[in-house]
């Protein structure tokens, strides 16, 4: 790794590559251990160093790596330059900082990332084997694959040995995704009891948000004492849009990608489940995809679940689902297409069943 020491003054007193190891960081430092402050982008390899400098006493603070980007972005980028740059933008206080997750937690908030890309993968092999069955040509499966009796006998409909093999692997990978996915869960719930157990209780009290949800919330979330307000809140979670102005003219949106993407996730899955158990939120839904179409309304919905886990936190007190979800605005009390069970519009349900036999989601 490379280090990159400045004075008070902005002169460089030392920058070159380095061992990535404790013993050769604190040999480094060591002239200049009684006023150091030591910074680091928030990559992958930041956990060691954090915890070198709280074992120390060594102030450290961690840089906000697409946040950096934005600022001192050039033509040219390699490590050398960036220690460079960040050692300036620490000096300057203009060092973008991102949340330093507590040591004891990391773990499980990293099993409970890395759990999020299993349902992806889980859906990508389901998505193959019907794909392969329509390339087939052959009718379609009519079941639903995820629970394990229905895959009996798929891979066999299919005559070619390549193709059979092919849907073999897949579904072979799904019932094994079945058995990890299930223990996964079940250490993290275990594991998950001896921390804060108040502040877990209450989250379920927001619409759409479980077991497992709201341990991806306290995990990553963790203190919402570092969100001043609500909007910072939805920013830091990407549910929100910010403008890009100049001499009072807009010209679109910008940082799009900046923020917390499991939040974001997360949310979105609560909207999910939550117009899926509430007809409070169905009707909700389907009054601001009237007004502002679909996928602007699905973004509402978690940005107002958003909102309302940030006063959880922020209060310590149970939600009230009829305010979370109460009607607003004109049109007040006005007849709602309604939507079925399953989130789907049932007029264009109907419709479309008659005409197509396609039913569309919202």
């Amino acid at each position: 790794m490379y280090l990159c020491i400045l004075d008070q003054a902005g002169e460089t007193l030392l920058h070159r590559n380095m061992p990535a190891t404790p013993e050769a960081l604190r040999k480094a430092i060591a002239p200049y251990r009684g006023q150091i402050v030591l910074a680091a982008a928030c990559l992958f390899t930041w956990y060691w160093l954090a915890d070198l400098c709280a074992e120390h006493a060594i102030p450290f603070v961690l840089g906000h790596a697409l946040s950096m980007k934005a600022i001192h972005g050039g033509k040219a980028k390699n490590d050398k330059i960036d220690a460079q740059k960040i050692a300036v933008l620490l000096r300057g206080g203009m060092l973008p900082q991102a949340y330093v997750s507590p040591a004891e937690r990391r773990a499980t908030r990293d099993l409970l990332r890395r759990r999020m890309q299993l349902p992806r993968t889980r859906a990508a092999l389901l998505a193959h084997v019907h794909h392969t069955n329509s390339q087939s040509t052959l009718p379609a499966i009519g079941q639903k694959l995820a629970y394990k009796a229905n895959r009996d006998g798929v891979a066999e409909r299919c005559a070619d040995p390549a193709v059979h093999k092919s849907l073999a692997v897949d579904l072979a990978l799904i019932t094994s995704d079945d058995a990890w996915r299930r223990d996964g869960e079940l250490s993290l719930v275990t594991t998950a009891k001896h921390h804060d157990a108040n502040t877990r209780s209450l989250l379920p009290t927001v619409p759409g948000i479980g077991k497992l949800l709201r341990l991806v919330l306290r995990y990553d979330i963790h203190d919402s004492a570092r969100f001043p307000r609500g909007q910072d809140f939805a920013s830091s979670c990407r549910l929100i849009t910010c403008a890009r102005a100049s001499a009072g003219k807009r010209s679109g949106t910008s940082g799009a990608t900046i923020g917390h993407a499991h939040l974001t996730w997360a949310f979105s899955e609560a909207a999910v489940l939550c117009v899926r158990d509430h007809p409070a939120a169905q009707q909700w839904l389907s009054r601001f995809a009237h007004k502002h179409g679909t996928g602007k309304a699905w973004t509402i919905l978690a940005h107002t679940l958003a909102r309302a886990v940030y006063d959880r936190l922020q209060r310590q007190t149970a939600l009230d689902r009829q305010q979370c979800l109460q009607a607003s605005g004109r049109g007040v009390g006005a007849r709602h297409a309604s939507l079925d069970h399953q989130g789907m519009h049932r007029i264009r349900h109907a419709q479309h069943t008659v005409k197509n036999c396609v039913v569309e989601r919202p």
